[in-house]
């Protein structure tokens, strides 16, 4: 299972805020580029075992898939997996207070498939130029 791990990034704003904002799953859109829609699917408030779904575009497909929260830790870890869906991922966000703010780190392993499988390598580069740039757009969001 390939792993790709972004570039941490350090958001101006405190570790509470950071963390309430990335694990609200239906506000994902407003800085994850691919994801077209995400929806908490299960009742309560997020926390081991919230299941969500998203609707992405990646690499000029669309596709659908259901997570579930799989480690919440309040203002330190999210971390979920892909339950059904053309890929299967296992992901996890820490956030770290540091000088000027939160430290927020994404890894992701991806075991991939059929059309996937063939393009593995490039599909690698693009997720992890992908993160990088969602991590770029939260921290815009944010600090606006």
């Amino acid at each position: 299972m390939p792993k790709i791990e972004s570039n941490s990034v350090v958001i101006n704003r405190s570790i509470e805020e950071v963390f309430a904002f990335m694990t609200d799953i239906e506000k994902w859109s407003q800085w994850a580029s691919e994801v077209v829609e995400a929806k908490k699917t299960s009742e309560g408030p997020v926390g081991v075992g919230t299941t969500f779904s998203f609707l992405v575009q990646f690499l000029g497909r669309r596709m659908e898939g259901t997570n579930e929260v799989t480690d919440y830790a309040p203002n330190s870890k999210f971390a979920f997996k892909t339950t059904s869906g053309p890929v299967s991922a296992e992901d996890e966000i820490t956030f770290e207070s540091v000088a000027g703010g939160t430290k927020v780190t994404r890894v992701s392993r991806v075991e991939t498939g059929g059309f996937f499988k063939l393009a593995e390598p490039i599909l690698a580069r693009t997720a992890q130029r992908q993160f990088e740039t969602n991590l770029a757009n939260l921290k815009d969001l944010l600090e606006a």
